[in-house]
């Protein structure tokens, strides 16, 4: 699917992978061999989610955070010639520094 513009809803996140780095060998595995990352960094953010109350419960990511994130976890969609993952903030495992 391709679209112009994401934002993203409720507690779910806009991801785009981070690039794989090159093994310390220097061979180069075609795409189709290469595992995708499960490394990305946050394009967008829902606003959050609601709890049984009514109460906003704030999301804890932030645009420009490094994430680790599940390997079959989120949706992938495209837009501007990007690609990118969302998923929902609970997917997300962990924030790197």
């Amino acid at each position: 699917m391709a679209f112009k513009k994401i934002r993203p809803l409720g507690n779910k996140v806009l991801l785009k992978r981070l690039s794989a780095e090159v093994t310390k060998g220097g061979i180069i595995l075609p795409d189709t061999a290469q595992e995708k990352p499960k490394q990305a960094e946050v394009v967008a953010v829902g606003p959050g989610k609601f709890d049984e109350n009514g109460t906003l419960i704030k999301m804890t990511l932030k645009v420009g955070d490094k994430v680790l994130f599940s390997p079959y976890s989120g949706t992938e969609a495209k837009a501007d010639e990007n690609e990118y993952l969302i998923m929902s903030e609970d997917d997300v495992l962990a924030i790197i520094s």
